[in-house]
């Protein structure tokens, strides 16, 4: 069980984030990442396709051989995650717990902001979390669906992007929002961006970075680390473009040691009853 990789799914490259920050802490694991470029993004899909979708990249994950899955995707987190648990017999774990803590410890305004997509903002996900853990906290969600194409189109990083950025949290924050949780594992390639626009006052939370501490807590929980001796092995999948998901996780990951291979839908698709 230590030797086999760790799972990560995502509605397509936003993942990549959270993959980048399990390997800084904890380069002995080998990943098996799965990105659903095609169908990206899931944050305007209805909740019966974000389970679908979710499912059936689950059991390929699972087919893997995976020893723990990571729901690497805000969206998919917020409305399937208590679903995947029932499926499998491994761990598995999402990214907005992780950012709802840290929000509750570091916010003494009381003000959070949360920027997440359409459905993750619609499930209420976040503020519930939050607010069971503090209820005397404020919580105002932001909905940004053109920040997850702009990352998935690989120009995250020109002028119009800022404008886009700056046009969007246009009039977001409040005077004593402290802390904003980025709520969509996209968001955190934008960072310097909207950093700029809230002010370097505002902590921004990225929760799929977090979600690093909670792997290794899990795996350590479940005595299943990787031994130091074995090399990691990085595999990622796309059911989009190979080379365009090969460009930007070499850039987001700053190395050209990567096994990039895309994968048809059809190879995803679950059997109906």
């Amino acid at each position: 069980m230590m030797n086999k990789p760790i799972g990560l799914l995502d509605s397509g490259v936003g993942g990549l984030t959270v993959l980048k920050a399990v390997t800084d802490r904890l380069p002995n694991e080998s990943i098996v990442y799965i990105g659903d470029t095609k169908r990206c993004p899931y944050g305007n899909r209805s909740k019966e396709e974000i389970i679908e979708y979710t499912l059936e990249l689950v059991q390929f994950l699972m087919d893997q051989h995976v020893k723990m899955i990571v729901v690497a995707c805000n969206t998919a987190t917020a409305h399937t995650l208590e679903i995947v648990k029932k499926k499998v017999d491994i761990p598995v774990i999402g990214v907005i717990e992780p950012g709802s803590e840290a929000a509750v410890r570091l916010t003494t305004s009381k003000e959070v902001g949360v920027l997440a997509t359409v459905s993750t903002v619609d499930s209420g996900f976040y503020e519930k979390s939050i607010l069971g853990k503090d209820e005397s906290i404020h919580v105002k969600s932001l909905a940004c669906p053109k920040f997850v194409d702009i990352v998935e189109k690989n120009v995250y990083e020109t002028v119009e992007v800022k404008k886009i950025v700056e046009k969007s949290l246009e009039s977001f924050k409040t005077e004593n929002m402290d802390t904003v949780i980025l709520g969509c594992t996209h968001f955190p390639l934008l960072t310097p961006f909207i950093q700029e626009r809230l002010g370097i006052e505002v902590a921004l939370i990225d929760s799929g970075a977090l979600t690093s501490h909670e792997v290794e807590k899990v795996l350590k929980a479940f005595k299943i680390e990787a031994r130091a001796v074995n090399a990691s092995v990085i595999d990622i999948y796309t059911t989009g473009p190979e080379e365009t998901f090969r460009t930007i996780a070499q850039n987001w990951l700053q190395t050209s040691q990567l096994n990039v291979r895309s994968i048809s839908l059809e190879r995803l698709e679950l059997p109906h009853d």
